[in-house]
């Protein structure tokens, strides 16, 4: 049997959130944000926007230049850095100002989510409806959105010095602090809109759902080191790489691991394997939920799971073979975070256990 009927022991009163749809919907519009903020840093990242801003101005930089003369400062900045002299040289300010407004819209929603969050949790703080309990969780979410906002000026300035692009490892922290904030959000307001208690079920099922979300979050994570070494624009090709299962050229740098960051067939190839792997394993996942009759509440869920892992692998292979178009690889982006959530909503759905 793989669920009982019993329903798991409660939490002390002091430890539980009450149900709270209006907190909840708060959240979830934070969470919407942040899905928009992390498709809206690819798009960034794919126009080759990100080192457009040179200066970081967490309060005066909310508005744009504003006159002709302030264009022509801002552009005079731009024009001291790397990114203009080795790759962008002699372009317009017009065209200065295409890449500038991307750069400019990922940063002022940014500061729009710190702006949401902050009239949602006093709106709710007058109005007395933020539990004790809630406290610590609206803490953590408060301390990483300012992390994630040094994290991402600290990225930025990796590409201002020599050489001018960010580093990967930088940019994987940076989408690595987004998805965090963004999951955590979502698993508070899945509570908030809880009503009843969740079932009890068996042990191997709350584990493969677990294992399936943490390598889903890995395989994300390894498709921020190929946006990085911009990985996708070579071997465009699929099933295949330059002919061969494994490219060659695998195993090349000194020492080992770093090929697994820095090495672009490397790179690649991991991610091909872990998104194949993340998506058999969703397939099977859904095939046993679906047929367990004792899970008919989670059928939805689990379909929508099989769903979403589909279009995602017929994303990224539509985006390898097309050359990384910038509509297709932030679909992709954005469908990750979707399947993401769904993962997490069925681990939250069948986060208690019992027997093996």
């Amino acid at each position: 049997m793989s669920t009982i009927s019993t329903q798991a022991t409660p939490l002390p009163e002091s430890r539980r959130i009450p149900p709270d749809p209006a907190v909840a919907s708060w959240l979830l519009a934070c969470c919407a944000l942040v899905f928009c903020m992390v498709v809206l840093g690819g798009v960034t990242r794919l126009t080759d926007s990100g080192l457009s801003m040179v200066r970081w101005e967490p309060v005066s930089g909310i508005l744009p230049p504003l006159s002709q003369s302030a264009w022509e400062d801002e552009f005079d900045h731009y024009r001291e850095y790397p990114e203009y002299r080795k790759v962008n040289t002699g372009i317009s300010l017009a065209e200065f100002k295409t890449i500038f407004y991307f750069e400019y819209a990922h940063r002022v929603l940014g500061r729009s989510i710190g702006l949401v969050f902050a009239l949602g949790f006093f709106y709710f703080l007058w109005r007395r409806r933020l539990p004790p309990a809630l406290a610590p969780h609206l803490i953590i979410m408060f301390a990483l959105g300012g992390l994630q906002g040094l994290l991402g000026w600290y990225m930025v300035k990796s590409g201002l010095i020599d050489v001018p692009q960010v580093s990967q490892y930088r940019l994987v922290a940076h989408l690595g602090a987004a998805i965090l904030i963004y999951l955590y959000m979502l698993w508070v307001a899945f509570g908030l809109l809880e009503h009843r208690p969740a079932p009890a079920v068996a042990t191997a099922i709350r584990r493969a759902v677990r294992g399936l979300g943490l390598l889903a979050l890995i395989t994300v994570l390894s498709g921020g080191f190929v946006a990085g070494l911009k990985a996708g624009h070579a071997f465009n090709t699929f099933p295949l790489m330059a002919g061969q299962w494994i490219p060659s050229g695998y195993i090349v740098l000194d020492p080992v691991w770093r090929n697994f960051f820095e090495n672009i067939p490397t790179v690649q190839f991991n991610h091909r394997l872990l998104a194949i792997s993340t998506f058999i394993l969703a397939l099977v996942l859904a095939f046993r939920i679906v047929r367990d009759p004792q899970l008919e509440g989670q059928r939805g869920p689990a379909l929508l799971l099989a769903g979403v892992a589909t279009v995602q692998v017929a994303l990224g292979i539509s985006t390898l073979l097309m050359h990384v178009p910038v509509t297709l690889a932030a679909a992709h982006q954005g469908m990750a975070l979707g399947l993401l959530s769904v993962i997490l909503y069925l681990i939250f759905k069948l986060r208690h256990s019992v027997g093996r």
